[in-house]
């Protein structure tokens, strides 16, 4: 297959097309005349076409051929800084141009992937999520701009299913992270919640402020967050090989075709599993703390819909993201494209 992959130069994007190059598929990129992250593409034997999505002419001419189009091209809210009208322009305009020229390429287009985000689910809540999040179930509840972009694009690219019988599928993902990431992500690690607390008011956020500096010792520790009564936090992301597995497994899958898709790695995971095995692993000290005053995180999602209708198999559970970020580290991975934080590109929120 010609596959068209927007936003390659993002973490997701770029082993996207690594994965699709390996699996026989020739692969093109439309990437952003302002992008300053396509030295990591060198390894791609990929045909980068120059332009941007607000731009129906650039879109036609990257897209021309092509016979699947998988768009993860976005302003990202990881980069910018994006104002609304950006989100909107590249987003919403954006995914418009796209799904504009499928139509006008519609017979011989097998597939249109979009990428949407779990940002679209009000994730943050007192108490937690006490149900697992199910895409067809949960409430769509939006809050900034670039989740609200993300969802405005997912609607029209099933608008145009319903209407045009384009074979488009939503992929929303989870917090994705590649390379060596997970080894230095910030809310595992005491001066992350310590920035946290320093601008919080209240007594009891001044209570536990006081016991995050007692604690900080001399050098850089992890830590178990735990909510007020005790119960650590949990959290739902993926590795990005586990994305891509997503769009391989789906491609050309009539039983994808008009959905909308969780994806996300084999299961949660939570604080008190995973901090003591990096600490094991970066021989490193954690301390265990009650976050009082804080809405915690505690969220999975339930993807059983991406399992039954295109045999979604994710294998990175997140002691798997630590090993293998290790090996990364250490040059012994090489099936991963190098990535730098922040990205713009695919992508999902962050607490």
């Amino acid at each position: 297959m010609k596959i068209l992959v927007t936003g390659i130069s993002g973490r997701i994007g770029a082993n996207l097309a690594l994965a699709l190059i390996g699996a026989g598929h020739e692969v093109r990129g439309l990437v952003w005349p302002k992008d300053r992250r396509l030295e990591k593409l060198k390894r791609l034997d990929a045909k980068l076409i120059e332009g941007d999505l607000t731009d129906p002419d650039d879109v036609e001419r990257a897209a021309r051929g092509a016979d699947a189009i998988c768009h993860l091209g976005a302003a990202f809210q990881g980069g910018g800084p994006f104002s609304s009208q950006d989100y909107f322009e590249t987003n919403v305009r954006g995914t418009f141009n796209v799904l504009e020229c499928a139509l006008r390429h519609s017979d011989r287009l097998a597939h249109v992937f979009y990428a949407s985000t779990d940002a679209a689910y009000e994730k943050y809540v007192p108490g937690g999520m006490r149900q697992p999040i199910r895409e067809d179930e949960t409430t769509v509840a939006p809050v900034g701009w670039y989740a609200l972009s993300k969802i405005l694009g997912e609607e029209m690219c099933l608008g145009y299913h319903r209407r045009y019988g384009l074979p488009v599928t939503a992929f929303r993902f989870a917090m994705t992270l590649a390379g060596d990431e997970i080894l230095d992500w910030a809310q595992f690690r005491l001066s992350h919640w310590l920035q946290v607390y320093e601008g919080k008011h209240g007594e009891t956020e001044g209570q536990v402020y006081k016991e995050l500096q007692r604690l900080s010792g001399d050098g850089e520790r992890l830590l178990v967050a735990r909510d007020t009564e005790g119960r650590s936090f949990k959290k739902h992301i993926a590795d990005v090989r586990d994305i891509v597995l997503g769009f391989l497994s789906a491609l050309g899958k009539e039983t994808a075709i008009g959905e909308t898709f969780q994806l996300a790695g084999p299961a949660p995971f939570t604080w008190e599993e995973a901090v003591p095995y990096l600490t094991q692993k970066l021989g490193m000290e954690y301390v265990d703390v009650r976050l009082a005053g804080h809405v915690p995180t505690y969220y999975e999602f339930d993807l059983s819909k991406a399992k039954r209708l295109f045999g979604y198999q994710p294998a990175f559970d997140i002691f798997k993201m630590i090993d293998s970020a290790i090996a990364f580290r250490h040059g012994e991975v090489t099936d991963l494209l190098p990535t730098h934080i922040p990205e713009r590109g695919g992508g999902s929120d962050a607490l």
